[in-house]
């Protein structure tokens, strides 16, 4: 019997054929003008898929790296940051934040929830002296999404910076970067962007640069004056990852073509799909409260262990989920919607979702969570029919 590999997590995630098959040109020189031109070309199209007047830099490295160089470049130390931490990854900007002396203020929710603009404001006027808020768009070990854009406008009123890991947020959720007062918004390649890992990316405002003049913290790799002047004439300050730009500059092509827009409302109506199906199978959402569309994160049943679930999607179908981070491991799993997906690939996920459940003697009819997700699908054909015709 044939099985595919699925790779369903919220990343990486499905690679975007033609990016892939970029990656045999990757025999170019990265200081001569054909480089050049490629470089250009990808800056000025990853400005436009923002949607952005702000400067635009890329990285060689994980989305971590880019949240490190946002501190180290922005930060002096003992400066105060407030941490909006709701997740795995909140807790990553709060350890970025100590490792490099800040003073951090945590505004934190227990996993599942999402910390409440209210919170920032109030803690705004209790602590005039902050320099940042650091936040999550979404927060993928949870499935949770933060409302940016009431936290940016309240930001925005003050001195300080808001810096956004928007790594699965961006093609996920609507991101107003100029409007909302994003000063620096953070992604990467291996998400809604259809690329292999390895590439972070920034958008930076005219605000987050003035506070990098009297900055004072250590930093060489991740220089972001000097890669804004070496971006300036098309090159990187370092050796970049050629094949990876290559594959990454194909999947913004297709972006463009595609719409951010779209590209966002897909994950959108797939993430309302499976939450969908999920109640029809009469599963638990782990975030029900404020989820996001990046990924669906899912409650184990009662006396079943989700690592045998993610086992199960693995071993039976070739399909990649992922477990609970931490102290999630076992209690919840994740799937993925960003990126190169689309209604097929949740049909199949879903049947095979039920099918597990069913052998694990998890009371469920073949069929409930698939025709749920068929109905959504059913409503946008008709929504876009309708649309066609206007």
């Amino acid at each position: 019997m044939i099985r595919k590999q699925r790779l369903l997590t919220p990343g990486p995630t499905p690679l975007y054929p033609k990016a892939l098959y970029a990656m045999l040109g990757a025999e170019i020189h990265h200081r001569t003008e054909d480089f050049r031109q490629i470089y250009k070309t990808l800056l000025s199209d990853l400005k436009e898929v923002m949607g952005t007047r702000h400067d635009v830099l890329v990285l060689v490295c994980s989305g971590t790296g880019a949240m490190e160089a946002s501190v180290t470049n922005c930060f002096s130390p003992g400066d105060r940051v407030i941490v909006c931490s709701a997740g795995r990854f909140g807790e990553r900007w709060t350890e970025i934040a100590r490792a490099y002396g800040l003073n951090v203020t945590i505004l934190e929710e227990p996993y599942g929830k999402a910390v409440a603009p209210e919170a920032v404001e109030k803690a705004l006027a209790a602590n005039p002296d902050t320099k940042g808020v650091l936040v999550q768009a979404t927060e993928s070990s949870t499935g949770v999404a933060h409302d940016v854009r009431s936290m940016g406008l309240a930001v925005k009123e003050t001195g300080a910076l808001f810096i956004v890991d928007a790594i699965t947020g961006l093609g996920t959720m609507p991101l107003s970067i100029d409007d909302w007062g994003l000063d620096i918004v953070i992604g990467g390649s291996q998400k809604s962007f259809m690329a292999p890992p390895g590439i972070a990316f920034l958008s930076i405002s005219e605000k987050a640069w003035a506070a990098m003049e009297t900055a004072a913290l250590p930093r060489y790799y991740f220089n972001l004056k000097r890669e804004r002047k070496m971006a300036a004439i098309g090159e990187s300050s370092w050796t970049p990852a050629i094949a990876l730009l290559l594959a990454f500059a194909e999947a913004l092509k297709y972006i463009k073509t595609l719409g951010m827009a779209r590209l966002v409302d897909n994950a959108q109506q797939l993430a309302r799909a499976m939450r969908a199906a999920c109640a029809a199978m009469g599963l638990e959402l782990f975030a029900a409260e404020n989820p996001g569309a990046a990924v669906t994160a899912i409650k184990a049943p009662d006396g079943m262990d989700s690592g045998v679930i993610v086992k199960e999607f693995r071993n039976r179908f070739g399909s990649v989920i992922a477990n609970g981070p931490g102290a999630l491991k076992g209690r919840i799993f994740r799937i993925g919607h960003l990126g190169y997906f689309d209604f097929p690939d949740l049909f199949a996920i879903v049947a095979e979702l039920e099918l597990i459940l069913q052998a694990q003697g998890f009371p469920v009819n073949l069929g409930d969570g698939v025709n749920a997700v068929q109905q959504i699908y059913s409503e946008l054909a008709i929504r876009n029919k309708e649309t066609a015709r206007a």
